[in-house]
C-alpha cells in the first residue's frame, strides 16, 4: 500500500473530502501534528505522498513558530528530489519558500466561496475539473510563483491561486478539501477572520451548503486524475 502523510496545523484543518478519496486510491493516510516532535523526526522521502495542510500562520513567522522552518526543510529536500507533495492555502505558500519564492501578506483578506480563472496551463491540468464550481478561499497571504513552477489559475483578489512544477507537486492557494459539515469548525475556530472582514456566519453556512457538494465531486475528479498521472 502507498502511504500518505498530511502535515496538520490545526485539528479541524485536516485533509477532509481528500482522505477517502485518497485511500479509495490506495493510500494509507497517517497525520502529522506541528505541535509535537513527529515533525523533526519525520522523513521527508519517505512517504510516497506528503500533503501539507492549511493554518493560521504566515510563512514568515518563524521567529514565533519555529516548526516553520523545520516544514521548509523538509519540503526543501523532498522537492529537490522530485516526491509527490501537494500543498493546500499556508502549505501550498510553504512549497513556494521552500522553492525560493517571496510570501507575503497580499494588503487584503480573500474569504469565500468564488471561481477560479484558469490560464491555458491551468485549463490543460487537472484543475480544469473545477473551472464549473466555487472553490473555498481563506486566506490573507500570497505567494510568487517560484523559478520552474507554471501558474495555473487566478481570481480577481489573488493573481496567484495555483501552480505546479511538473507532474509531481501541485500548491493550491484555495481549498478544495471542505465539505459543510467541517467548514462548521472553521465558522468557531475562525470567527475573528469572519468578523474582521464581515461575513455573516449564517450566510456564509447557507453558501458551503450551497456550494460545497459540487465542489466535493469536482475535487474528486482532480485528485483522482492528478494522483494518476504522479511519477513515485
Amino acid at each position: 500500500m502507498k502511504t500518505a502523510v498530511a502535515i496538520r496545523h490545526v485539528y479541524f484543518e485536516d485533509l477532509g473530502t481528500l482522505a477517502p478519496l485518497l485511500r479509495s486510491a490506495g493510500y494509507s493516510v497517517t497525520y502529522v501534528d506541528v505541535d509535537n516532535s513527529a515533525l523533526a523526526a519525520l522523513d521527508p522521502l519517505a512517504a510516497d505522498l506528503v500533503v501539507v495542510l492549511g493554518g493560521p500562520l504566515g510563512v514568515y513567522q518563524t521567529d514565533e513558530y519555529p516548526f516553520l522552518l523545520d516544514e521548509i526543510r523538509l519540503l526543501e529536500a523532498r522537492l529537490a528530489a522530485n516526491r509527490p507533495t501537494l500543498g493546500i492555502c499556508l502549505g501550498s505558500q510553504l512549497i513556494a519558500a521552500a522553492l525560493g519564492a517571496k510570501v507575503a501578506p497580499s494588503g487584503h483578506s480573500e474569504i469565500g466561496f468564488s471561481r477560479l480563472a484558469l490560464n491555458a496551463a491551468g485549463a490543460e491540468s487537472p484543475l480544469r475539473h473545477l473551472a464549473d464550481v466555487d472553490v473555498l478561499h481563506w486566506h490573507g497571504d500570497t505567494f510568487a510563483i517560484p523559478d520552474g513552477g507554471t501558474l495555473l489559475a487566478s481570481t480577481p483578489l489573488c493573481a496567484h491561486q495555483a501552480f505546479s512544477r511538473g507532474p509531481n507537486v501541485l500548491a493550491l492557494q484555495f481549498h478544495p478539501e471542505p465539505d459543510a459539515a467541517d467548514l462548521e469548525r472553521w465558522l468557531i475556530g475562525y470567527a475573528g477572520d469572519l468578523a474582521g472582514a464581515k461575513l455573516d456566519p449564517r450566510a456564509f453556512r447557507k453558501a458551503a451548503a450551497r456550494h460545497c457538494p459540487p465542489l466535493r465531486s469536482a475535487t474528486a475528479e482532480l485528485l483522482t486524475e492528478w494522483l494518476a498521472g504522479l511519477k513515485l
